[in-house]
């Protein structure tokens, strides 16, 4: 049971430090996507960060119903950043399951970061594009 109990707590420290990690070693880029992988096991939010190169960052939550599949996660995200960012990115789902995040000609190249993410089963990554 002690061993149970260090494995989730070293567990949980290693992700808290990957987040960390991702966050500060971001390189901006023109378009980003979001890859959704599996269904939500629990209700829970994802909460993203724009940040734009010299520019105020943006942060966008998007609360995720137990039982979303990954391609209703994947519109409930592109909803979200759409009302958060209004025409100040192109925000448009790919294949279902992807969401795209693109600056306008002539922006600046941006961050994107995952700050928080607390629905359980649901695998989201980014790729710099």
């Amino acid at each position: 049971m002690h061993e149970s109990r260090w494995t989730r707590k070293l567990t949980a420290v290693a992700c808290l430090l990957l987040l960390f990690v991702g966050a500060v070693f971001a390189a901006p880029s023109n378009k980003w996507r979001i890859q959704v992988s599996s269904d939500a096991d629990s209700d829970g939010a994802v909460s993203f960060r724009i940040a734009p190169v010299d520019g105020q960052p943006i942060d966008v939550s998007v609360p995720i119903p137990k039982g979303a599949g990954e391609n209703r996660i994947a519109s409930l995200i592109r909803d979200a950043m759409r009302a958060k960012l209004g025409d100040g990115y192109r925000v448009e789902v790919d294949d279902g399951e992807d969401v795209l995040v693109k600056k306008h000609m002539g922006d600046k190249n941006f961050e994107l970061t995952i700050t928080e993410q607390t629905a359980k089963g649901v695998r989201i990554t980014l790729d710099r594009e």
